[in-house]
């Protein structure tokens, strides 16, 4: 097996992406737009997206890292809009979208309209939510977005299945349809919740990090292939025990901790970086495979595909905005004042990714009666374009139209001031335990040590009130990032101390490695983790 095509695609995706945060473009757009250039460049090779890669291998690590990070309470207070968009969204659009193409596309069989339909309907788990957090929208609509990702490929794919039968003459009915959808979604949250006390009990139960973090890694993976082999959804059975594992985190021990989210870190820097890079690389295998379709003729369907997609979802999403708050007093006083410009941001943030190009290279070659699958490289071409188009044009015009529209974001004081109060009281109660403590005479210690003990409860409750304050008027620093500056300079000092005396052969590397992960410890507890 040649690996140097594997390693080139990583290395140079995650050179590309890295370079993206250096410029103002999203690193999803970058890495399409080099992919797309690449494609054609000779002596690189031909690199396909397998469905049976990127579902099982590729899709999990993704979903579990991006259900870690979400918010179980946040998704359940806004359960509404979320089912809304990533159930009845997407076979909304699998059936709107299906049957407008089956109209303007000759010769297009409606059965393969729907497994387009299908394919192109759920948005990208990544883009969209990528991208609003990098322009600051409001933590609702995030929220939203995310709970959408984390749930629409499940509804996707057993559509497809739906549609793909009834294509390839295995038969399918909407009873039939409606049964299997049921068993996929009840089976895939059914196995998660199997899953996810136990898989927990035993992460909390394994005495190592290194441990806990290998089975971390293999969670997702176990999940999704436990869920699929009764026929339910893996996609789901990852998600509800990711959501699980995420909001019961604090009960594993800070060392998992630290490890787990640097893990996990990587893996979806590279894992998205190579997805993106090899969206753009299949243009060159899509565009020679239309068969008797011309490309001006491709090109015309395609633009018609894409304007449906973007207006199918605002088709959806205004009503099912609006019409529970017409509806439904509660929502009204829960919600307030209804906003045009949220409903336009999610309809416009539908950008679609590599799970609708990997379900469409999974359509069969051949019917049940051994015929060709009606317009199967038409059906490629459409939705790679779609996947373009809606990357590009969505996702490079949703910046400058959350810039237009005005729309608040975070409320980056009030978020601070929620910090100060809540690290407030953590500080008092730790005061309050370590003065109980302190009267036990088995727990007595010289005062320099108790001193110490305050001083750091101190310096921890005070760190985030001075973030409110006003900044140095020489460096434009508040007092809690100069404090930063000035301990991890003192570090360095100590850290350049240590590294010296092991090249003096005053200490060994064993010794020196103990000595600075001490140091590593204290600067990841004096610096607040801020991402880009």
């Amino acid at each position: 097996m040649d690996v140097f095509p594997l390693v080139g695609l990583v290395a140079v995706s995650a050179a590309v992406a890295g370079a993206a945060r250096r410029t103002p473009v999203p690193a999803p757009l970058l890495l399409v737009a080099v992919g797309l250039v690449a494609s054609y460049v000779p002596g690189i090779p031909e690199y396909t997206l397998d469905p049976h890669i990127v579902l099982p291998l590729i899709l999990p690590p993704l979903l579990h890292t991006a259900a870690l990070e979400s918010s179980y309470l946040d998704l359940r207070a806004n359960i509404r809009p979320v089912a809304l968009l990533s159930v009845g969204y997407v076979l909304f659009a699998t059936v709107a979208v299906g049957w407008l193409a089956y109209e303007l596309i000759p010769d297009l069989p409606l059965t393969a309209a729907l497994v387009l339909g299908a394919v192109i309907a759920p948005p990208d788990a990544v883009a969209a939510t990528a991208i609003a957090r990098r322009v600051g929208l409001p933590s609702r609509i995030t929220t939203i977005l995310q709970g959408e990702s984390l749930v629409n490929d499940a509804t996707a794919i057993t559509a497809y299945k739906v549609a793909l039968a009834a294509a390839v003459g295995e038969g399918a009915s909407w009873a039939g349809g409606i049964r299997e959808f049921l068993v996929a979604a009840v089976g895939g949250v059914g196995v998660g919740l199997l899953l996810m006390v136990p898989l927990h009990w035993l992460r909390t139960h394994l005495k190592e990090a290194v441990l806990q973090n290998t089975l971390s890694l293999l969670i997702p993976f176990a999940a999704y292939a436990a869920a699929e082999q009764v026929g339910a959804s893996g996609v789901l059975a990852v998600v509800t025990v990711a959501l699980y594992l995420g909001h019961r985190s604090w009960q594993v021990d800070f060392e998992t901790r630290l490890q787990e989210a640097a893990v996990w870190k990587v893996v979806a820097f590279i894992l998205e970086s190579s997805v993106f890079a090899l969206i753009g690389l299949q243009l060159r295998y899509v565009v020679e495979r239309l068969g008797e379709y011309s490309v001006a003729q491709a090109v015309w369907y395609a633009v018609g595909v894409f304007v449906l997609v973007v207006l199918m979802r605002f088709v959806w999403s205004y009503p099912a905005t609006y019409l529970p708050w017409w509806l439904r007093p509660r929502t009204r006083e829960r919600e307030g004042d209804m906003d045009w410009r949220k409903p336009l941001i999610v309809s416009w943030a539908g950008m679609r990714g590599v799970v609708s190009l990997a379900i469409a290279f999974s359509i069969p070659l051949t019917t049940e009666d051994g015929a060709d699958f009606p317009a199967r490289n038409l059906v490629l071409f459409l939705t790679f374009t779609t996947v373009i188009g809606t990357l590009v044009v969505q996702g490079l015009s949703l910046p400058p139209l959350i810039k237009a529209l005005k729309i608040p974001g975070r409320d980056v004081q009030a978020e601070t001031l929620a910090e100060a109060q809540a690290q407030n009281a953590a500080s008092t109660a730790a005061e309050e335990r370590v003065d109980e403590l302190m009267r036990d005479e088995s727990n007595c210690l010289p005062q320099a040590l108790q001193d110490r003990l305050h001083t750091v409860l101190e310096r921890r409750r005070n760190s985030v009130w001075e973030r409110l304050g006003q900044p140095n008027p020489v460096t434009g620093e508040s007092a809690d990032d100069t404090y930063r500056r000035l301990a991890r300079e003192a570090i360095a000092a100590e850290r350049e101390v240590f590294v010296r005396m092991r090249d003096e052969r005053r200490i060994d590397d064993e010794m020196m490695r103990t000595l600075l992960r001490k140091l590593d410890l204290e600067e990841a507890a004096a610096y607040r983790e801020v991402d880009d």
